[in-house]
């Protein structure tokens, strides 16, 4: 080993142990079961020939049985051409468990997104902390989670749930901007079933207790994909819509002319005549935006409530819609959540949203009330006035009370309403407001009458205080458009806002309802 080509032997025999570092079993156990390894996994993400590896001879200090990498894999690439920080687990290697140099690992690669200012993906596929490590595992996990702090709202952070994740391996994705899984294969939690059963006695299925698809019904998923290869595409898709950090631009691409947006008559034949008809709002926002590629957030949580990035002028938008296919479009507690959390993240990385409103309002019941939907939904109005970037609201039919209020109303600071003919712009609806307006009227005419008198009350109503013009007249709506200008009516008012600038009162930070 004296000599030079000794010495280089020696080194290339090292690289090539530590490019697959688990144990003979583990790895066929791996290889068994069809999954690939954190180098595969990361190539696949990346541009091709783009990753730099750190630390990959890295062990435990201390221990001759240490194995190299630690249990993660961590370094530098580009996705689409820009930078980006990546580190995948290992579970090959110590189960992918956190110890103190895989935490210093991951650290360092944090450290320099932070630096430099770039998104960092985390392929996450772990046991949890390092059992043997006793309050090591933890430091390095508090470690990680520090260096989160600066990185949030200031450049995007992804996780990837590939496989079972479990304690500790759940708190870090979840504080991330991003957490996408595979139906499937990913299982999160925070205790395992065998720990539940020890605790509290109650039985359940690892896949049942956080299966993808259970965790997305929990509000912990922002993407599902259907293989591995699904999810990786969707990261990114997401990087693709989001810009490298909060300074900076999202990538711009090619859009249709003005004159190819200008008419879009399919869109004046699209609302029901019906007014409580449904529709599919995904629908109608793949014909607002300059193609039908919208991609969902949180597709399986609190489905009343649409929100999805897209693009309008060849420039990323959020669109924030409510669903008349489910509970009518009105606002739950868990889709205020879903909204507040989604404009904090658009207004965070400037992206514009675009609010697109059809909803009777608030979702009314005991089940609401004990879930908390008073500070819940007031979560949602707090967030749509902290946010500053532009604020568009088209209000294509309904528009009731305080959710027409949160859903980008220029009283709640947005800044440019429209408003289709088929608008209905209320406290609430007629029957409702009949109903409590003049319900001793009604109860005191003969049965036969009833409904004749019920639908005059009710035609009065839509008259004179559902009608969009009515709002128009007061200047809460600036402009009544047919539906086929709206393309063109959108760009033109994004563009018109590209130079929002707003400030608030020096202070050291909101607080906001819980």
């Amino acid at each position: 080993m004296r000599t030079t080509a000794g010495k280089l032997a020696d080194f290339e025999a090292r690289m090539a142990k530590a490019q697959d570092p688990g144990s003979e079993r583990s790895r066929k156990k791996r290889d068994a079961a069809g999954r690939t390894t954190p180098r595969q996994r990361i190539a696949a993400l990346v541009d091709p020939g783009s990753f730099v590896e750190v630390g990959a001879l890295a062990k435990t200090p201390g221990d001759p049985k240490a194995v190299y990498s630690d249990g993660v894999v961590t370094g530098y690439a580009r996705v689409d051409g820009r930078p980006v920080v990546v580190y995948a687990h290992d579970k090959t290697v110590y189960g992918g468990s956190v110890g103190v140099t895989f935490g210093r690992k991951v650290v360092e690669v944090m450290e320099m997104a932070i630096k430099i200012g770039c998104p960092v993906i985390g392929i996450q596929d772990s046991g949890g902390a390092r059992i043997q490590d006793a309050v090591t595992s933890l430091a390095m996990y508090s470690e990680i989670a520090r260096r989160q702090l600066p990185l949030s709202g200031r450049s995007p952070q992804i996780s990837i749930m590939l496989g079972k994740c479990a304690g500790g391996a759940v708190y870090a994705p979840v504080t991330t901007d991003f957490v996408v899984a595979v139906d499937g294969e990913t299982e999160m939690y925070v205790t395992g079933p065998e720990v539940i059963k020890e605790v509290t006695g109650e039985t359940i299925t690892s896949g049942e207790l956080g299966g993808a698809r259970q965790q997305e019904a929990n509000g912990n998923i922002s993407v599902i994909a259907d293989s591995e290869e699904g999810a990786l595409e969707a990261v990114r898709d997401l990087l693709a819509h989001l810009p490298s950090t909060c300074f900076d631009e999202a990538p711009v691409l090619p859009a249709p002319s003005d004159e190819e947006v200008r008419e879009a008559h399919e869109l004046d034949a699209f609302m029901p005549d019906d007014t409580n008809a449904g529709y599919d709002m995904l629908e109608l926002l793949a014909q607002l935006g300059d193609d039908e590629e919208l991609l969902e957030v949180q597709a399986g949580y609190a489905e009343n409530l649409i929100c999805a990035f897209g693009r309008i002028d060849g420039r990323t938008v959020g669109f924030v819609a409510n669903q008349p296919l489910v509970y009518a479009g009105c606002i739950d507690a868990d889709a205020a959540d879903k909204g507040a959390r989604f404009i904090r993240i658009c207004d965070a990385y400037n992206i514009p949203i675009v609010f697109v409103v059809d909803t009777p309002g608030y979702l009314p019941g005991i089940a609401q009330e004990e879930a908390g939907l008073i500070h819940r939904g007031a979560k949602l109005a707090f967030a749509v006035v902290e946010a500053t970037v532009p604020k568009v609201a088209l209000v294509v039919r309904k528009a009731y009370g305080g959710a027409y209020a949160v859903m980008g109303s220029k009283n709640l600071t947005g800044d440019v309403n429209l408003a289709w003919p088929t608008a209905q712009i209320a406290v609430m609806g007629s029957a409702a407001a009949v109903a409590l307006l003049q319900g001793d009227k009604l109860a005191a005419v003969p049965e036969d009458q009833r409904e004749g008198m019920k639908k005059m009350f009710m035609d009065f109503y839509d008259a004179n205080m559902t009608s969009p013009y009515v709002a128009a007249e007061r200047g809460f709506i600036d402009a009544m458009i047919q539906p086929h200008q709206t393309r063109l009516a959108l760009r033109q008012a994004l563009r018109q806002l590209a130079d929002k600038a707003a400030t608030d009162l020096p202070k050291k930070h909101t607080i906001s309802p819980l």
